[in-house]
């Protein structure tokens, strides 16, 4: 009987890892879809006001879940050396947790002066104040959602990532539910608007912490766990790691995370149809990259339990294939946004109605553009998910600062503005700095054992 090779073993375990984080990833972007859908309803001051709300908020989101993504390589590699190792998989799903609430008290402190914030950003009076309203029912939703963020962490680390997806899944109808229920006053509930709409992304939240914290308290193979056993109980070395480990993640999906911002900022200097394009280009950018930032995810997992029994040559497979994975998946995106553009924008913007015409064009062209932003964005991902696997998150920090800001943002400023090329300029900007942080990832990743990297 012919045994599989080790190559395939391994890209069955990826596949078997990454499709359900894959899955999940679509889901939360489509429960976060679900707020501004419902904020519609009230009119475009509403969607202004929340927009502007919704992505303070998220800065603060983002930040977190890099440092509670520590969580994925402790517990994998601790899980490479031990594979029934109890105590100190809950050691670091607990610290995790506790990091958790030390970054969100004064996140909170923050959040509540939204307003204030938002003013001094030179934002609209009347918008600010609304936003501020969403803000104080929506900042609450921190704790929870990083809290499942945590959990979703540890399960998948078991390799048993599915109980999240089903979660998140069955919090996408309850969160359209809840939200149409607070803003709107159905179902005996008085109409809250902007606040129901941030109350209702809490209660979601808790939805999903909850839901899955009682899965993980009823099924026997993560009840063993006990992960709520002596919570309060003091592990400063444990904490030390994830704070190492996490405080770096965070940091660069904060580079990450601003660089588009500032992008956002820069197409509204030149003029509205460019900006109207950007949002439409990067929303569909967006939803490509859920599938290899979930590859990315899965190869933290298994880089990490192959770095935990150190295996070199597991490690090695871990890693190639999921980049191999991530870019042949990205080839095939860019595929689609080169041979169809136009009907992917239609999903966005009326392709008959003559007022969008010079927004359409534009968002082609940023889509062509965007076909190579694919290829360089998944390598990026997953190259960072590879190296986190090996607890390497400090210098992909680095690395993420000089592509982002230092080569993205200075590039595509000097493209758009000194030389002219408007919009066309800030999207060459972007993808030669993801460029740029995708080729020293990788180059990285190649010399692991020269560095280092790799456990003799």
């Amino acid at each position: 009987m012919t045994h599989p090779s080790p190559w395939r073993i391994e890209a069955t375990a990826l596949i078997i890892l990454a499709l359900p984080m894959i899955a999940g990833n679509i889901a939360w972007s489509a429960i976060a879809a679900t707020d501004l859908l419902l904020l519609g309803r009230l009119g475009a001051e509403a969607v202004a006001a929340g927009a502007l709300a919704i992505n303070l908020f998220h800065a603060f989101l983002l930040f977190g879940m890099g440092l509670v993504t520590a969580a994925s390589p402790l517990i994998a590699s601790e899980r490479g050396r031990r594979r029934h190792s109890v105590r100190d998989v809950r050691r670091t799903v607990q610290q995790t947790l506790r990091a958790a609430l030390f970054f969100v008290l004064p996140a909170w402190v923050i959040l509540w002066q939204c307003e204030a914030i938002l003013l001094a950003m030179g934002q609209d009076a009347d918008l600010s104040r609304n936003a501020g309203h969403l803000m104080h029912g929506m900042q609450w939703a921190l704790l929870p959602f990083l809290g499942f963020t945590t959990l979703r962490t540890f399960i998948a680390a078991l390799e048993r990532p599915i109980w999240g997806l089903l979660i998140m899944l069955c919090a996408l109808p309850f969160n359209l539910l809840i939200g149409w229920a607070l803003i709107f006053g159905h179902l005996g509930f008085p109409p809250l608007g902007l606040f129901g709409a941030g109350l209702a992304g809490t209660i979601s939240s808790a939805f999903l912490f909850f839901g899955l914290l009682g899965v993980i308290l009823i099924d026997r193979r993560f009840r063993r766990y006990r992960i709520l056993g002596r919570f309060w109980t003091r592990d400063r070395e444990r904490q030390r790691q994830v704070w190492a480990l996490g405080l770096p993640i965070a940091i660069t999906l904060g580079f990450e995370t601003t660089v588009f911002n500032a992008s956002a900022l820069l197409m509204g200097l030149i003029d509205r149809d460019s900006l109207a394009a950007h949002a439409v280009a990067i929303q569909i950018a967006a939803l490509v990259f859920m599938v290899p930032m979930g590859i990315g995810q899965a190869a933290t997992v298994r880089v990490g339990i192959a770095h935990g029994r150190h295996d070199r040559a597991g490690i090695g497979r871990a890693g190639w294939l999921a980049l191999i994975l991530g870019t042949g998946f990205a080839a095939a995106a860019a595929a689609a946004l080169i041979l169809m553009p136009r009907t992917l924008v239609s999903v966005f913007l009326d392709l008959d109605n003559p007022a969008n015409a010079r927004t359409i064009s534009l968002a082609v062209s940023f889509l062509a553009i965007a076909a190579l932003f694919q290829l360089v964005d998944a390598a990026q991902a997953v190259g960072a998910g590879v190296l986190r696997g090996l607890q390497d998150t400090t210098i992909p920090m680095i690395f993420a600062l000089i592509g982002y800001w230092v080569v993205g943002i200075g590039v595509g400023s000097l493209l758009a503005f000194p030389l002219g090329m408007d919009g066309l300029g800030i999207w060459l900007g972007l993808a030669s700095g993801l460029g740029v942080v995708a080729v020293m990832l990788v180059i990285r990743w190649s010399l692991r054992e020269r560095l280092g990297l790799v456990p003799a």
